[in-house]
């Protein structure tokens, strides 16, 4: 049943991504003809009711929880899908809808190809749960604010060279609209961050009798908010915007993917752990 209902969220995601794809050589997305676009989002809509049909699966039981790292990016994407779709109600990010679809439709492939990761730390409790939640929903807004990111890249770089930006990504809204976005959905990333991190604190405590334990995921994970305390810092205090706050971005995010999916990927795929 689950590998049926994966399989039908995949299909559904790549026909989106084909439907909604800029035509050659233009930047405009948004000026498909309104039926395309109209079979664009019914195709997107109904991909994510698949995809979260296949979590619904395991909160009934009928499909065995998995915490590796394929899991973790198919839900990461699910949950940038649903802030695309929240925006898309008022503002024009035809744009975005076909990456984002692709990145899905990716995700979901990985599940299949890759063994499962099933195990959680016994005794966790409900702090492993909040840590492991907060934790996967932070990606997903940071997820969607790095795609935002590359949007307000793609635009700005098109500004200073006088020459259409990457295919899709281009300027459908006025730069300072996307930058307030692509940050608002950075800061609210930050605070489900630091939520997962304090739970993190309190069953690591429970269960080793210290804050921390030191691994690769918590010196990437620490590092990583680190990286993104300083960037609000330093647009808010600083007035940092453009390419320097991007990069800060950008580079928060690289390390917030390696702290889970990185760390799992090595210990299943690599490792074979």
């Amino acid at each position: 049943m689950w590998i049926l209902v994966n399989g039908l969220a995949f299909t559904l995601y790549l026909l989106t991504a084909f439907i909604g794809r800029p035509r050659a050589g233009s930047a405009a997305p948004a000026a498909a003809s309104p039926g395309r676009r109209n079979l664009a989002t019914l195709s997107m809509l109904l991909a994510w009711l698949a995809h979260a049909c296949t979590f619904a699966l395991v909160l009934e039981g009928m499909h065995e929880p998995d915490f590796g790292f394929a899991p973790a990016l198919s839900l990461t994407f699910w949950l940038v899908a649903a802030v695309y779709w929240v925006e898309s109600l008022y503002y024009p990010l035809q744009g975005l809808r076909s990456w984002i679809c692709l990145l899905a439709a990716v995700s979901l492939l990985l599940t299949w190809f890759f063994p499962p990761y099933r195990v959680a730390p016994a005794g966790a409790g409900l702090a492993f749960s909040l840590h492991w939640a907060l934790g996967i929903a932070s990606y997903g807004l940071f997820g969607a604010a790095v795609l935002h990111g590359f949007m307000l890249w793609s635009a700005e770089r098109a500004l200073h060279q006088r020459r259409p930006g990457l295919a899709g990504l281009g300027p459908a809204l006025p730069l300072l609209t996307l930058e307030k976005l692509t940050f608002r959905l950075a800061t609210l990333g930050f605070v489900l961050l630091s939520a997962s991190l304090v739970f993190a604190v309190l069953f690591s405590a429970r269960l080793f009798g210290e804050p921390f334990e030191f691994n690769h995921q918590t010196v990437f994970g620490v590092a990583s908010w680190l990286l993104f305390a300083v960037l609000l810092l330093g647009r808010h205090a600083l007035g940092w915007r453009g390419r320097r706050a991007l990069r800060w971005l950008f580079s928060g995010s690289a390390l917030l993917l390696l702290s889970y999916v990185g760390s799992r990927f090595v210990l299943q795929v690599i490792l074979h752990r």
